[in-house]
């Protein structure tokens, strides 16, 4: 799984700069062949339409991604999918009102950032850091929104695979400094702002000198052309304008989408206006307000407008200096709104944790802390659930053998490791659905909804090989199995027993198979083993 990983994150870098069509037929073309369809590869559909700008067609990619996602049990590409349909809800809101709803997308970066607790491959966990923040950037929560870009470069920096990355997360950490500097310009916290694109400039600095990879070239561009924009109200305007031509003009040539750069709009005007070429930023903001993508987001949008109307008002219009005092209103506005959805993250997060902390306490509770598998407790409540399922159920009750001599030669302590073995070997032997449980001691048991009496017979006897095979480990191990319908559970879980103790008489390494018309069969000593009959289980072959 971790080399699909790995060549999806080759596709996005790729699709990110700028070769989102041949991306798509590449990645197509892979998800055809057996296995192919799976969560990473969807991500990849997903990028290649934020890309294009088709949010509906994003949307639709991770939904099927999400459903991906929980079929593999992949925790980090299931953030990703979470964090990704956060912020693209979001967007699509910008558009049709109907569809924004905040509550929702704090409820699925607070889920995704929840999901990630429980481990993943790093190429899915950066994804995940980088969906996750791009979510709270897309709410103006920059302050939640840089911890994820800086865990994704630090996963990055890490990972010598993943190294060519770097830059991409150094450059998102520029551009959200940059963000945060325009909205706090527009509530003149000059200042801060500066603050920021002090920031902006370090990291624009660091991607590009971290830029490695095929894309090297593409996101050194895109670092430089964050550290210029970050000059352009401090100390350089004019070495800032000629800077942000210079690496725009280089993004433009490589074909990366006006939605992407729009943001530089805004700077060098600026940096143009302060270095006393007032006529070409107007020029500038004049082609930018015409340009701007109906996806840009409302932050360069306002900003975009807002830029124009100071250089119209500098150049002596009173229409727009009226202008400047509604969107100062406005800005004012967004921003204690910010700072309520900011109030709201923080309680959801905490929520989240406290939820997350009480299912680590409950699963703590329902695992045996030598074997790290399900207890007799849990074992007790999936024999309680399972007896409401439909069809028929298999358990098994497996008791090891030589158990006592093991701890009476080599000592209690070779008696936990060869327990810790035991389960590991049975444990693989089992399917997703199937549940193992120390019972207490060492025996254990095994319920296997919707499992065949081939199915259940096949995994027996493979358990049983397992067990032998394991090195330094003198214990074999005694089955006994009986199948019912759900409602008959209790009935079966006795047969199953007594099944057992018949195979411990017998010798022990044995299966032994009850019926409901209670013929028992021993089933073998000998590893090899044929399709089992239907009635009584496993033939010697």
């Amino acid at each position: 799984m971790q080399d699909s990983s790995r060549r999806a994150a080759r596709l996005l870098e790729r699709a990110q700069a700028g070769e989102a069509d041949e991306v798509l037929a590449e990645v197509t073309e892979l998800m055809r062949a057996p296995g192919g369809d799976l969560a990473c590869m969807r991500f990849v559909r997903v990028v290649v339409q934020i890309v294009r700008g088709d949010t509906p067609a994003v949307l639709e990619e991770v939904e099927l991604m999400l459903r991906a996602a929980e079929a593999e049990g992949s925790h980090g590409w299931r953030a990703c999918a979470l964090g990704t349909r956060s912020s693209e809800r979001l967007r699509l809101g910008e558009v049709d009102n109907d569809q924004y709803d905040v509550d929702a997308a704090l409820r699925d970066l607070s889920a995704a950032e929840a999901a990630l607790r429980g481990g993943s491959d790093p190429v899915a966990a950066v994804n995940a850091r980088v969906a996750i923040a791009l979510g709270y950037l897309n709410l103006r929560l920059y302050e939640l929104a840089g911890p994820q870009f800086e865990a994704a470069y630090e996963i990055s920096a890490a990972d010598p695979e993943q190294n060519g990355n770097r830059a991409m997360w150094l450059t998102n950490l520029a551009e959200m400094h940059l963000h945060w500097a325009l909205e706090l310009y527009q509530v003149d916290e000059v200042a801060e702002a500066e603050e920021h694109t002090t920031a902006a400039e370090r990291f624009g600095r660091q991607g590009a000198a971290e830029a490695s990879g095929a894309e090297a070239d593409t996101w050194r561009d895109m670092a430089l052309l964050m550290a210029a924009c970050a000059r352009a109200d401090r100390s350089d305007p004019a070495g800032a304008s000629v800077d942000i031509a210079r690496y725009l003009a280089a993004q433009q040539v490589r074909g990366i989408a006006e939605s992407r750069l729009a943001f530089s709009r805004p700077f060098h005007a600026v940096a143009l206006k302060r270095s006393g070429r007032l006529a070409e930023a107007l020029v500038v903001m004049s082609s930018a307000v015409s340009a701007l993508p109906p996806d840009a987001g409302w932050l360069i949008t306002a900003a975009t407008h807002r830029t124009h109307a100071v250089l119209l008002a500098a150049r002596g219009s009173a229409d727009a200096q009226a202008g400047l005092t509604y969107g100062d209103t406005l800005a004012a506005a967004m921003w204690r709104q910010r700072q309520q959805t900011l109030h709201t993250a923080a309680t959801l997060k905490s929520l989240e944790a406290l939820r997350a902390k009480h299912e680590q306490a409950t699963r703590a509770a329902d695992l045996d802390p030598l074997t790290g598998i399900a207890n007799r407790r849990a074992f007790d409540r999936a024999i309680h659930r399972a007896q409401t399922l439909p069809g028929a159920v298999t358990v098994m009750i497996i008791d090891t053998d030589k158990f006592k001599q093991i701890n009476d030669t080599l000592g209690h302590p070779a008696g936990d490791t060869a327990l810790r073995s035991i389960a590991r070997a049975l444990s693989a032997e089992l399917r997703d659905t199937d549940l193992i449980a120390r019972l207490g001691g060492d025996e254990f048991g095994v319920l296997l909804p919707d499992a065949s009496p081939a199915t259940a017979a096949s995994m027996a006897a493979r358990m049983l090989t397992a067990v032998r095979a394991l090195p330094d480990c003198p214990a074999t191990i005694s089955i006994g199995m009986a199948a019912a319908p759900a409602v008959a559970l209790v009935d079966a879980l006795q047969r199953a027993d007594q099944a057992m103790y018949e195979a411990k008489r017998a010798g022990g390494d044995a299966i032994r198979a009850s019926h409901r018309d209670a013929r028992r069969h021993v089933l073998h000593h000998d590893p090899r083993v044929t399709e089992p009959d239907p009635l009584t289980g496993p033939r010697l072959g």
